[in-house]
């Protein structure tokens, strides 16, 4: 069975990339199995100087989530152009274990937005940090969730759209058959 942690970019417990993260698990297809990774807002600010102290109980707890996984699935909004401060920074500790936990796993992003390009911009610059880190990205098809507020039920964690449904479903489909195809190489 195919574990895809689910790394959801905002911190916000009503966000709307939090609610798609939670609906991903819903989703998945019978052969994957979700695991939702800890929030980024539970880790410290990263700083060498606590890091020269001994790895922070909450990254260690982060860090052994992410090696039990096969493939990863991020879920954020766009902030300024950009990723999320929280979620770079959870990309910042990981980065400092060796072996990287990152190196050579699968990831895809969805971006999440109420507006019209639905955090289009955050796909550049993360693929960029994930490429850094020896992830294999599957850059195709993009996933950008636009309009959110009328697709997304915050509360339920759920997706309202049927259209939106059947488009991420078949999404992480075919991301399981591309990790599948990465397991087999």
């Amino acid at each position: 069975m195919l574990r895809i942690g689910i790394l959801e970019g905002s911190l916000r417990r009503a966000s709307l990339s939090r609610a798609a993260a939670r609906a991903a698990a819903s989703l998945l297809p019978h052969d994957a199995q979700a695991v939702a990774l800890a929030n980024p807002g539970t880790l410290p600010l990263f700083n060498q100087d606590l890091l020269d102290e001994g790895m922070p109980e909450a990254v260690a707890a982060f860090i052994s989530q992410v090696e039990s996984v096969d493939a990863v699935l991020i879920v954020t909004p766009e902030y300024n152009w950009s990723i999320p401060g929280g979620l770079k920074n959870a990309i910042d500790w990981l980065s400092r274990k060796n072996p990287n936990p990152l190196a050579h796993k699968p990831v895809s992003i969805w971006s999440v937005s109420p507006g019209l390009l639905g955090g289009a911009r955050v796909h550049e610059s993360l693929r960029q940090t994930l490429l850094s880190q020896d992830m294999i990205v599957m850059a195709k098809p993009e996933v950008q969730i636009a309009g959110a507020i009328g697709k997304l039920d915050v509360d339920a964690g759920a997706i309202t759209n049927p259209e939106t449904e059947a488009f991420l479903r078949g999404h992480l489909s075919a991301f399981t058959a591309f990790c599948n195809t990465w397991a087999a190489a």
